[in-house]
């Protein structure tokens, strides 16, 4: 288990999803944050079957980045409930895996 992990985050619109990139990018909490457009997501809202256009955040973070991360996702992000789920990474490119866990290293 390496100490890095990537944290999915959907967002109605491309302005949004680049205005939290660059904010986490910025603030050094996350090394990278790719921006996929054009998902489509289905999902259960207030007893509801709503299907939306999103666009997927794919950060990439120490771990110990995420409450710092949460928090300016929250802050940003226009979604009464935001998609904040962190996958922890087991394995990877060691260089690369070094990479994402020094970006933090003024925190």
């Amino acid at each position: 288990m390496t100490n890095a992990h990537v944290i999915f985050c959907t967002c109605p619109d491309q302005a949004t999803a680049e205005k939290i990139a660059h904010a986490l990018v910025e603030k050094q909490l996350a090394a990278c944050v790719n921006i996929l457009p054009h998902v489509t997501s289905v999902y259960q809202w207030q007893g509801q079957v709503e299907s939306a256009a999103e666009y997927l955040l794919m950060i990439k973070s120490p771990v110990q980045s995420y409450t710092a991360i949460e928090t300016a996702i929250r802050s940003l992000h226009p979604y009464e409930l935001p998609e904040i789920i962190a996958l922890s990474i087991a394995q990877g490119l060691p260089e690369y895996i070094n990479w994402i866990q020094t970006c933090h290293a003024s925190h």
